[in-house]
């Protein structure tokens, strides 16, 4: 339905109870799974000596590796070495850059389950507010303790000696130790972190997204005209841009407004199948543009990618995984939404729990009987 561009309507003002824009950072992940097929198919040459994706040790320092095997002639293609099944560990993170120190929050964090076959995926995401058992981890001086699995992100940043410079990727490593010890997932084998810096213009390089509004979606943060609401006594004024229900054609601004909000109609958990929705809307736009074939737009592109990832992959690099994966299609991603409910305790909310059906599907990923189990459990599945 590319190039179709309805239009959205506006509602009258009304006060928000959140903090102001400026203070307000990207709460999910969409952009990262869409590296995974952005980069298959086009020249090697081109990627490898033109655009450098950043990359950390976001599991950790590398275990030593044994002396190098000569290379294979013919010079085998990027990725050939890597094989099904695969897990990726992908993470959204709050980082409120205006704030100096402010430690890095995982605000979405989602799992990408490909086949052994490299042609399926199945992608579902943790709540933030999950509450889990983090773990002790001396690297920040953490003792380890039970609480929402988005804080994960931030006692693992910490670094001793340095309150103002807290580092991410170490607190990723903890979170993806805490995510491991949840799941019962024992390897990812990469992982990505995204933030919000560059997404609308990585959206607007596409030239938009077409997207099916599945509910009538009214915005806290934004002005029809894309401006910032005005942040007053604690929350907003000013008219407000409203999503309405149908197949809407979304620019950059629209596409990260619109997967953000969670004040609606089931709440985070509606928010985040927008942000699973999103995702795949996005990976088909990029495969059906086929931009391999258009350099110049490639360029735009991966310039806007560029400055939202960081990237592990174990040894492997970007190009490797989307070579690997050059035989996954947008029609191939299941969305799988895992319900869930809220826990409280003597002081009220703590946070939220999986339902047993959404803990049953983790159970059944790992022991290869995912199909099986949907085929059961056709609720869990997000149709558009």
């Amino acid at each position: 339905m590319r190039g179709r561009k309805d239009s959205v309507t506006v509602a009258e003002a009304g006060k928000a109870q959140t903090a102001g824009p400026r203070r307000r950072r990207l709460r999910w992940i969409a952009v990262v799974a869409v590296v995974f097929v952005l980069l298959a198919g086009a020249a090697y040459g081109m990627l490898h000596s033109r655009y450098d994706v950043p990359t950390d040790n976001l599991f950790g320092p590398p275990s030593p590796t044994a002396t190098p095997t000569p290379t294979p002639s013919p010079t085998p293609e990027p990725g050939a070495d890597i094989t099904g099944p695969l897990n990726i560990l992908l993470v959204g993170i709050d980082t409120r850059i205006s704030v100096p120190g402010w430690q890095p929050h995982a605000d979405a964090v989602l799992i990408m389950h490909v086949t052994e076959d490299l042609e399926r995926a199945y992608l579902f995401a943790l709540p933030r507010d999950l509450v889990v058992d983090i773990p002790k981890f001396p690297k920040a001086e953490f003792s380890g303790r039970e609480t929402k699995l988005t804080n994960a992100m931030a006692h693992g940043s910490r670094v001793p000696g340095k309150p103002k410079s807290p580092d991410t990727a170490q607190g990723f490593e903890l979170l993806a130790t805490t995510v491991s010890r949840y799941t019962g997932i024992a390897r990812f084998d990469a992982g990505a972190v995204v933030t919000f810096q560059g997404f609308d213009k990585l959206v607007d390089s596409l030239g938009g997204v077409d997207l099916y509004i599945d509910q009538r979606v009214v915005s806290r943060h934004r002005q029809p005209d894309g401006k910032h609401r005005e942040a007053r006594g604690g929350g907003y004024v000013g008219p407000q841009m409203v999503y309405e229900k149908g197949t809407r054609h979304l620019t950059g601004w629209q596409a990260l407004d619109y997967a953000r909000q969670r004040y609606l109609s089931g709440g985070a958990y509606a928010r985040q199948r927008h942000q699973q929705q999103l995702i795949k809307a996005i990976v088909g736009e990029i495969l059906g543009q086929e931009l391999a074939r258009d350099p110049a737009r490639l360029h735009q592109v991966l310039r806007a990618l560029g400055k939202t990832l960081t990237f592990d992959g174990r040894g492997h690099s970007v190009i490797d995984f989307a070579f690997a994966l050059s035989g996954l299609r947008a029609d191939a991603i299941t969305l799988v939404a895992l319900p869930g409910h809220s826990v409280g305790g003597g002081s009220g909310y703590r946070g939220e729990a999986l339902d047993p059906v959404g803990r049953k599907f983790i159970t059944e990923l790992r022991a290869g009987r995912v199909d099986a189990f949907l085929a059961g459990n056709p609720k869990l599945v997000i149709k558009r």
